[in-house]
């Protein structure tokens, strides 16, 4: 259990009790939906603790376009990408304090002296003050599983996204900490984007992954403009959570984007999008992203066949014009239904393909 339904069972103070940690890490795997921590209540984001202290350092949302489903683009069928976020650090983590608290001027306090020491201007002890933590290692491992997986599953490059031109000891060491990693454990599997016409006259050499980078603010024109040109890409935390939904929005919204939060130990799948509190009890809300997490998941342990029919009964069930309240409204000659008579619909077309 965790967030209400855990205050509920626990207690005050028990939204995240620690029976749900022990039981994820047992069995290995597990899938849950949104999860919300109420804004402002002191309390640390659930999402994120999970992730933290279940070390999930590897969010990774695969973003592809569905026929029929609609889309604000004029070509979403090119969107076919896979984003590997690292998920521990960054400005998620959580160090953080508030503006005017005895923390934060104690921080700023000791920064004020070393930018003094740099002749530089001091900030103010009224600020808020966020920590944004960077490390080798988590950086090398996440690098190291979307390399992996490019490897695996045949795509033709692994793109490093970052804003090491303006933060250049974070950010910037991500860009050269994962360059490091293809060059010293994947020399042979890999070619940078340099190499590739200094070398290879800009053909890929077969069995090798392309590896090159690009500036956060310009990968996001990339994705709309050449998303074709892109298929895993790795980037530090802030910039994943924002690249992940923007290129969902792309292919019609948090809707149909799975997600999954991956360790060495164990992995947790959700779906994408928020609570939708107004909505709760209705069985009205789409529950493609969910369903598709679950597709991860299956994926992820060995099932990837029965995962290949649920996305063939999901697509066969949009291009059928069944569809929930989201797409329908968006959608010419659609049939509105509930949530749970869109999941009947996926059932009936999983049937019909495998009798």
């Amino acid at each position: 259990l965790a967030g209400d339904k855990a205050l509920k069972a626990y207690g005050p103070d028990n939204l995240l009790p620690e029976k749900t940690f022990e039981d994820i890490t047992r069995y290995g795997v597990a899938i849950k939906g949104p999860l919300s921590t109420p804004v402002g209540s002191g309390f640390r984001s659930l999402n994120v603790d999970l992730r933290q202290k279940l070390d999930l350092y590897a969010c990774v949302r695969p973003v592809r376009y569905f026929p029929g489903v609609p889309a604000p683009v004029t070509h979403p069928e090119r969107v076919n990408v896979i984003i590997f976020r690292e998920n521990t650090e960054d400005l998620y983590a959580g160090v953080e304090w508030e503006a005017g608290s005895n923390a934060a001027k104690e921080v700023l306090e000791l920064v004020n002296e070393k930018l003094k020491q740099d002749g530089r201007q001091g900030l103010s002890l009224e600020s808020a003050v966020g920590i944004k933590p960077m490390s080798k290692f988590n950086s090398c491992r996440l690098v190291r599983r979307a390399i992996r997986y490019a490897l695996e599953n045949g795509y033709e490059s692994v793109t490093l996204v970052h804003k090491g031109n303006i933060m250049k000891y974070t950010e910037g060491a991500f860009r050269d900490w994962g360059y490091g990693v293809a060059r010293d454990e994947f020399s042979e599997k890999t070619v940078t984007e340099s190499e590739l016409f200094e070398n290879f006259e800009g053909n890929v050499p077969e069995g090798r992954v392309i590896i090159k980078d690009r500036i956060a603010d310009a990968m996001f024109q990339q994705l709309l403009l050449r998303p074709e040109e892109y298929g895993v890409i790795a980037t530090p935390n802030l910039n994943g959570d924002y690249l992940s939904d923007a290129a969902a929005a792309q292919v019609g919204g948090l809707g149909m984007a799975p997600g999954a939060n991956i360790g060495d130990r164990c992995a947790l799948f959700e779906a994408t999008h928020g609570t939708a509190p107004k909505y709760a009890g209705l069985d009205k809300v789409n529950p493609g992203s969910l369903i598709l997490s679950g597709v991860e998941m299956l994926r992820f342990i060995g099932w990837a066949e029965a995962g290949e029919i649920i996305v063939k009964a999901l697509t066969q069930t949009i291009a059928q014009g069944t569809v929930t309240y989201d797409l329908a409204r968006q959608m010419e000659n659609a049939r509105e239904v509930k949530c749970s008579e869109f999941g009947a619909a996926i059932v009936e077309n999983i049937r019909s393909l495998t009798a």
